[in-house]
């Protein structure tokens, strides 16, 4: 059972984070027809098209969408698409997740609402870290960034 001032703790953090939610959702590029990635032998999505737009991933209007099914599982598929890629050479990649932002409207989710995970990637010779939006809570076609590749 929940400590009953952790239970209002949680209640006003839930309404404060409802309440700052526009009913309409910002988000551009879901898309509920998008196919479900096809796994690698590493436990990887196979992802081979490069996005021509320089906004995805980068702007929290164009999340990068990995869906998931489930709470137990709501890492997999960003931890999924991220092991996909590869620094601009082919460079090996390690990412952190850094921080959740940008609440959005979603019906897949009970609270009605989502929030976009920041992840912090990085690579051998980079000068600076780069920072993906990734969308747990929606789907959309799986794309390289610009400034990534495929991990080979």
């Amino acid at each position: 059972m929940m400590n009953p001032s952790k239970a209002v703790a949680l209640s006003l953090l839930i309404l404060l984070c409802t309440s700052c939610i526009s009913t309409k959702s910002t988000l551009k590029n879901v898309d509920d027809n998008a196919p479900t990635p096809t796994l690698t032998k590493d436990n990887a999505f196979l992802v081979t098209e490069y996005s021509k737009d320089k906004k995805y991933g980068y702007d929290p209007d164009y999340p990068i969408n990995v869906f998931y099914k489930n709470a137990k599982d709501e890492n997999l598929n960003a931890e999924r698409f991220l092991r996909a890629l590869a620094g601009p050479n082919g460079e090996k990649i390690t990412y952190t997740k850094v921080e959740s932002c940008c609440p959005f409207p979603t019906k897949r989710f009970e609270m009605g609402a989502g929030f976009l995970d920041i992840y912090e990637l990085t690579w051998d010779g980079q000068k600076n870290p780069i920072r993906l939006y990734l969308n747990i809570y929606e789907r959309g076609y799986l794309l390289i960034p610009m400034g990534l590749s495929a991990k080979k």
